[in-house]
């Protein structure tokens, strides 16, 4: 039985309400067999200084494979998930969308061959609630019959105003560990009444629509413990506008994860989304000294701290974990040595 001092922060800061470690804060987008293969080498490299995977990789059915082409893609799919260059067991994939004819394939292809190693299946353009639910219960009949065990996490993409309207009950799935924003979709389905500029790194960041729905997004995945993830900046050249978008996104809006396209955004993301060296270091501080005092209150430089505080840090730390940031040995030990990814 563990000693009051050594009990994690996830059992004694959030009990019964204790859920599983953040996602990785980037979710790299590939479809094109040329650009998987090199995004999943660069996830190994990457994440080798870290011990693990410090950002996400999803793997495209529905904008990478070709027309007549898709069930073999499903197949290329499976086979990178299973296959070595998969370093980290951080690789999802994007299904066609529910009312697709080639969705029960995805699923039923993907399930049966690579199940067990799927990190989660993203399924994109839900309806509403309904079709939320009836794609999950498909893919929970793939498992079944596939005798695949592990329930596969599942991410949806918000990208319709019904589906937005919905989207507290959607965020409140049990089985959903994701929600993301699909600007482009969600700006077209207003039948040209936003501007295309709404579209635009800064533009989506000043249109009312597009900000509300943004908003709308993640105080539902907040309200529900699951993962906000923004959407991408598709000038994808452009650092400077990735960095202030990403900065938004994280810091303004409360987003805890956002989309690559490209390689090269993929730094730029992951750098943003890191918390500060001040902050990182306030927050080992204060929750070594939280442990030591088994929880109860304690002073950090003329600051009292309690409970609540210490949550707001563990979070922090959490995220400097997943961004690769270096952390004290006895921080690595005491709290990341069982963390797996």
């Amino acid at each position: 039985m563990p000693t009051l001092t050594s009990i994690h922060p996830r059992q004694a800061l959030f009990g019964a309400d204790h859920r599983a470690a953040a996602l990785p804060v980037c979710d790299h987008y590939a479809g094109v067999e040329p650009r998987m293969r090199k995004s999943l080498a660069l996830q190994r490299e990457m994440g080798t200084a870290a011990g693990h995977a410090v950002f996400d990789v999803t793997l495209d059915l529905e904008d990478g494979a070709p027309v007549g082409g898709e069930h073999d893609h499903a197949l290329l799919v499976s086979e990178l998930v299973n296959g070595a260059d998969n370093a980290w067991g951080r690789v999802g994939a994007r299904v066609h969308a529910p009312s697709h004819p080639r969705f029960a394939d995805d699923v039923d292809t993907l399930v049966s061959r690579a199940g067990q190693r799927l990190a989660y299946l993203m399924v994109p353009k839900v309806a509403d609630l309904a079709e939320t639910q009836r794609a999950i219960q498909a893919i929970d009949e793939a498992r079944a019959r596939h005798g695949i065990s592990r329930a596969i996490p599942v991410h949806a993409l918000i990208e319709t105003l019904s589906a937005l309207r919905e989207v507290h009950d959607i965020a409140a799935l049990p089985r959903l560990e994701s929600l993301s924003f699909g600007l482009m979709d969600f700006v077209s389905e207003h039948r040209g009444a936003i501007p295309a500029s709404a579209m635009s790194a800064a533009g989506q960041f000043k249109h009312p629509l597009v900000l509300r729905a943004k908003l709308e997004i993640a105080a539902a995945c907040h309200a529900a413990r699951i993962t906000p993830s923004h959407c991408v900046v598709t000038e994808f050249k452009d650092h400077r506008a990735l960095g202030k978008a990403a900065e938004a996104a994280a810091h303004e809006l409360g987003y805890t994860r956002m989309w690559s396209i490209h390689p090269d955004q993929i730094p730029v993301i992951v750098e943003t989304f890191a918390p500060v060296t001040a902050e990182v270091d306030d927050a080992v501080e204060i929750l070594l000294a939280a442990q030591q005092a088994h929880w109860a209150p304690t002073s950090h430089r003329g600051t009292l701290h309690d409970r609540a505080s210490y949550r707001h840090y563990w979070h922090v730390l959490e995220r400097a974990w997943l961004t690769g940031q270096p952390l004290p040995p006895e921080v690595e030990a005491a709290f990341f040595a069982d963390a797996v990814r």
